[in-house]
């Protein structure tokens, strides 16, 4: 596979997965019950508060929206849509947890492969998927005065962990670029997936008595 396919695929990638979170963060402002401009805002931080931290992290200045404002046009319409479509959905949290299982999933391919392209070694590349993937999420969160999702009950980081994880180990042994990526987003996402439907979790610190 060429440079120029890799390029492309990690594009669209990426595109989808700012415009989901985006629909995430959204999806949290319409259950605050704000106006328009809250949703812009808030679905505009969710989309691209990762990828900023990840490139001002790796030294990538200006940051990658700032070079591409089509990435803002794409929060600012995710945002409108949801808007006018959210009334609509009979349970907007537990479409904000599906929209958000698929953006953690795309960027943990993303944030990887961004990483790995700037000359980053693979540890450090699963860091900043971590970055790209949750500091988005957490910005929503806080904004919103809600409870951290990384605290929530069922697996969070660790889900991502996995799909970043099976996207090195196949880029490793030379698989492609498209097949990298699909193994990726099935781990990922159908981990996060069972997580939410099973409540799978690690096992919590708990205090000893006294």
């Amino acid at each position: 596979m060429t440079g120029l396919d890799l390029g492309s695929i990690i594009n669209w990638i990426g595109l989808f997965g700012i415009a989901v979170f985006a629909v995430s963060g959204s999806l949290e402002a319409a259950r605050k019950e704000m106006d328009i401009i809250g949703f812009l805002l808030i679905g505009s931080v969710t989309g691209l508060g990762g990828g900023t931290l990840r490139d001002l992290l790796l030294g990538a200045t200006p940051v990658y929206w700032v070079q591409r404002p089509e990435m803002v046009m794409i929060c600012l319409v995710a945002a409108v849509a949801t808007y006018f479509l959210a009334p609509y959905l009979t349970s907007r949290y537990r479409a904000l947890i599906w929209m958000d299982a698929i953006g953690l999933s795309t960027f943990c391919i993303t944030g990887t492969a961004i990483a790995l392209a700037q000359g980053a070694s693979p540890l450090i590349a699963v860091c900043m998927w971590v970055m790209s993937a949750t500091f988005g999420g957490i910005i929503r969160d806080v904004l919103c005065s809600e409870s951290l999702i990384l605290s929530s009950r069922e697996l969070y980081v660790t889900t991502a962990v996995a799909g970043a994880t099976t996207y090195l180990l196949l880029q490793m042994v030379h698989v492609g670029e498209t097949l990298s990526t699909i193994g990726a987003f099935i781990v990922g996402f159908g981990l996060r997936a069972a997580a939410i439907v099973f409540g799978l979790k690690l096992p919590q610190y708990r205090r000893p008595d006294g």
